[in-house]
């Protein structure tokens, strides 16, 4: 089950908090690292892929957090292929977090995977699929968008299978998804407005990863689900002092100070980055600085820490 760890620095360098390399896999070959393939959310105007994140270790790719607009692409400049993947996680069924599924399975049509590809996200409600909704409108034999690829999906003609699962979680429960020897997958919901979302923990090679997907951070999961971890992913979709919808859905820098110094997670990156935050940094990084004191970085697409 879920097992806080200390957190281990030596995910980045102890110097500097710029990213390792970028725009190839030569970011993944040694250790553990987090590939940031969509730095952006759904604004078009900012050149930016939309939400995506590859978790590497030893040069395979094993990961896969979300998959927006452009993170396909992203995902190919990676050097990376859906064949190597041990699992695809959502934290939402939003456009930015999902627009670009269908691209990357395609892509694997063209590639040797045989063994199947678990694929888990939430459940549903009654405005959002559940993630087994999701997959099946997409692949679906009898009605699926793309149902000419059911038969490849299924296992059929040299393809494999796509195995969709649905996580519902009670209010404050912290789910171990998945536990291997060598990989923790551990889920909890966080609030998102009326969305079904998910924040998770990744256990990989003695190092811990925590997404927090977006959430306002208000229920208290992220706290406990972050606790140790050596990178903390946070989604910095609204500056300080927002209010109304926006600050419903998503957690200003003050909320996002405050879950990491109280998880105490080694560092912080900061993704999701919309326009409204974007030239803001001084400020934000000034104000997680008032409650946190681990190091911060902004993401960029293809980045890796």
């Amino acid at each position: 089950m879920f097992n806080p760890k200390p957190a281990v620095l030596a995910l980045l360098c102890a110097s500097s908090l710029a990213p390792l390399a970028a725009g190839t896999a030569e970011c993944g070959r040694h250790g553990v690292q987090v590939q940031i393939l969509g730095s952006g959310g759904p604004e078009l105007e900012d050149k930016r892929a939309s939400t995506s994140y590859l978790v590497w270790q030893d040069g395979r790719p094993r990961i896969l957090i979300d998959s927006g607009g452009g993170s396909a692409l992203r995902f190919g400049q990676a050097g990376a292929h859906v064949a190597q993947l041990d699992a695809v996680m959502f934290t939402h069924l939003h456009i930015d977090h999902s627009a670009d599924f269908a691209a990357l399975i395609k892509s694997s049509y063209f590639e040797e995977r045989k063994v199947p590809l678990p694929v888990y996200g939430p459940a549903g409600n009654e405005n959002f699929p559940s993630t087994t909704e999701f997959v099946a409108g997409l692949f679906g034999a009898k009605h699926g968008v793309y149902r000419y690829l059911a038969d490849f999906l299924a296992g059929q003609d040299g393809g494999y299978s796509l195995q969709a699962h649905d996580v519902a979680l009670t209010a404050h429960e912290i789910r171990a998804v998945v536990h291997t020897s060598d990989l923790l997958l551990d889920a909890t919901q966080v609030i998102h407005g009326g969305v079904p979302a998910i924040a998770w923990r990744v256990g990989i090679g003695g190092t811990i990863i925590v997404f927090s997907g977006d959430t306002n951070g208000d229920n208290g999961n992220l706290e406990r689900l972050a606790k140790g971890a050596d990178l903390f992913v946070a989604h910095n979709a609204v500056p300080e002092g927002e209010t109304g919808a926006a600050r419903q859905l998503h957690m200003p820098p003050s909320v996002i100070g405050r879950i990491a110094e109280t998880a105490g997670v080694g560092r912080v990156v900061l993704s999701h980055r919309m326009l409204r935050t974007l030239g803001r940094e001084s400020e934000t990084r000034s104000v997680i600085a008032r409650v946190y004191r681990g190091p911060v970085v902004f993401a960029e697409d293809l980045d890796c820490f």
